[in-house]
């Protein structure tokens, strides 16, 4: 990939950008390009957490946002960078991402119709030369090959280096970092996260700012719903709305309590609003969109919380285990 050659060229309320009541002022850029997000006109941001992305904008801090999945920890700091105009990078730290897809690797290219060996940098030292804000999700997930790589990084100032290559590479003065995770670096004692893995402190000191991203409230749940599913917009809609948030309220303090192992995001209430404008049976839309998901031996549960917002049963043939 090519170098950005661009840098931010305006400022841009807060106030009115994001509606949240202060005087800060952002830098961003006034065209877009290939790297930023699209725009979602009805995300609605919390206050506190978009304060800290933006404070990492501003003021080069890096900053990790944590809590639970399904809060939209990522998709926060994708659309704060998407009204910046900020190219923005993407990395899921799975078990899949290794030293060598982060930094680079020797390639066989052609040169003058002969082939030659070539250092390919990777994604990070791209990334670092380049006004780019890079995401890392599902941090506390990383490798510990990677997670040493990424320490190199939060270490660096100014300058980061590239030892397969014996060359140090510059930071670019609007490279930003954030990250995302769901236990905050000190390992999964619940067993609801596995795969996660302790962070070392010393890593976990270089993060300048820490901010926590809970589910939504009811009403800002519900605007959401509401502004992408405008049928629903009215006193009747507006009921069944408020229990399918419900149902998904239960179902996040249940996860939460270790009861079940599956939870309903605000993306899968979405869903299950759409499917029922589809399917015109809330019962059914809800085994499709969810409970379909779930484990068999937690359906009678998640049939529970649905019986107790709804004050109906759902049909037996939807939840009995099936051998």
């Amino acid at each position: 990939m090519s170098n950005l050659n661009i840098q931010p060229d305006i400022k841009l309320s807060v106030k009115q950008t994001f509606g949240i009541n202060t005087e800060m002022q952002v830098n961003a850029f006034s065209k877009k390009n290939e790297f930023v997000p699209e725009i979602d006109k009805d995300y609605k941001f919390d206050r506190d957490t978009t304060l800290a992305i933006l404070s990492g904008f501003l003021h080069n801090k890096k900053v990790i946002v944590h809590g639970y999945h399904g809060t939209g920890k990522s998709t926060h700091i994708t659309q704060v960078a998407a009204r910046l105009n900020w190219p923005c990078v993407r990395i899921n730290l799975d078990s899949h991402i290794s030293r060598i897809d982060l930094i680079g690797k020797d390639a066989i290219v052609i040169k003058d119709g002969k082939q030659v060996t070539e250092f390919k940098e990777g994604i990070l030292p791209w990334s670092f030369q380049n006004p780019v804000a890079l995401v890392f999700d599902e941090y506390d997930a990383g490798r510990p090959d990677v997670m040493f790589v990424l320490q190199r990084i939060l270490e660096s100032d100014g300058s980061f280096t590239l030892l397969d290559k014996n060359k140090i590479v510059k930071q670019n003065k609007y490279f930003r970092l954030f990250a995302t995770a769901n236990t905050i670096g000190l390992g999964d004692t619940t067993g609801l996260y596995s795969g996660t893995n302790q962070i070392n402190q010393a890593q976990m000191d270089r993060w300048n700012i820490v901010t926590s991203l809970n589910y939504l409230s009811l009403d800002k749940e519900m605007e959401i719903i509401l502004s992408k599913n405008k049928n629903l917009n009215n006193a009747k809609g507006k009921e069944k709305v408020a229990n399918m948030i419900k149902v998904a309220s239960l179902t996040r303090k249940g996860f939460i309590a270790g009861d079940i192992s599956t939870v309903m995001s605000p993306r899968t209430v979405l869903h299950w609003a759409e499917n029922t404008e589809i399917f015109k049976d809330t019962g059914y839309s809800f085994r499709v969109t969810f409970l379909n998901k779930c484990d068999e031996t937690e359906k009678n549960i998640i049939a529970e919380y649905y019986q107790r917002c709804f004050g109906e049963d759902l049909p037996e043939s939807m939840i009995n285990i099936q051998n």
